[in-house]
């Protein structure tokens, strides 16, 4: 169950009870390196499960999660998807509350009033919402936004603002890993390097996501065509072609997990007959959408005929 956005606390764009039918799919979805969901999942659970226990050790959990990279390499979507699959994994010690912060609603040309916004963020509204249920995962995009990088702020807003306001979200981590640690936050940012050095040396866990190799590539491609052969079962064999996945991602070097996952429906687009019938994709179809619109479609002796068994 979400809140209304008119019942939304000042910088919180959603709140959810998890876990929720609403919120399957995205961790599943999402491709990504061997390992990496894994020890997200498990970071994040061993603070949720074992916060309090683990207080008394000498480097004790921050409850804090950072994942870097550039746009469409799935921070956003995994740290939503940790959040729902973290709900389950904790779900017979209660329920858990995703709480969604817009980090762009806080800085402020007012002197000294990002700082207070972060400040009133970190030690009234997120306790609050925290005593809600017995978990709580606090996901923050584009953190660089208000945990700026202070040795090097130079920004149009006053500088002496931007430290107080990186000091007050450093002070607030620090308050809420000790007052709530059954608490973790995950959070995301574009520029690893506009990130205050502090601020990532609480990290409980560091994850750098980088732009989808050649195998991930054609991983992304077999699914994205695999997901739309549920709706049109003619595209099984598409969905199945290994062959083209390959060549579909060599030739998508460079490109983002997510630019790479709508290639099926570019190609679908891309010509009014097969928009009004997606069936008739094929692999003519998907490395002509590559060349341009204006190769989109190819000759009936393509690979196309071979791949969908159908005339064009």
């Amino acid at each position: 169950m979400a809140v209304s956005a008119t019942a939304l606390p000042a910088g919180v764009r959603g709140i959810h009870a998890l876990p929720s039918d609403h919120h399957d799919g995205p961790w599943d979805a999402i491709i990504t390196p061997p390992g990496v969901k894994e020890r997200l999942l498990g970071t994040v659970v061993l603070r949720l499960l074992h916060g309090r226990r683990l207080a008394t050790l000498s480097g004790p959990l921050h409850g804090l999660v950072v994942l870097a990279g550039p746009p469409g390499t799935g921070k956003t979507t995994l740290a939503r998807g940790v959040a729902q699959a973290a709900a389950m994994a904790v779900a017979a010690h209660g329920a858990t509350t995703l709480v969604e912060v817009d980090p762009h609603a806080f800085p402020s040309d007012m002197l000294g009033e990002s700082q207070r916004n972060v400040s009133r963020l970190m030690n009234d509204t997120i306790p609050e919402l925290a005593a809600r249920r017995p978990h709580t995962i606090v996901v923050i995009d584009e953190v660089e936004s208000f945990a700026v990088r202070r040795s090097t702020a130079s920004f149009e807003t006053n500088p002496v603002d931007v430290h107080r306001a990186t000091d007050a979200v450093l002070a607030g981590i620090d308050a809420v890993a000790a007052a709530q640690p059954r608490l973790a936050f995950v959070v995301t940012t574009n520029f690893v390097d506009a990130l205050d050095e502090a601020f990532v040396s609480r990290a409980d866990l560091f994850v750098e996501l980088t732009l989808p190799d050649m195998v991930t590539r054609a991983q992304i491609v077999a699914r994205s065509i695999a997901e739309l052969a549920l709706h049109w079962p003619e595209l099984i064999a598409l969905a199945q072609d290994m062959e083209l996945h390959d060549l579909l991602a060599k030739r998508t070097e460079g490109w983002d997990g997510r630019r790479v996952a709508k290639i099926a429906l570019g190609a679908i687009a891309g010509d009014p007959a097969t928009a009004v019938n997606p069936s008739l994709l094929d692999a003519g179809r998907l490395e002509g959408h590559l060349d341009g619109f204006g190769e989109v479609l190819r000759s009936t002796g393509s690979r196309s005929g071979a791949a969908n068994g159908e005339d064009e």
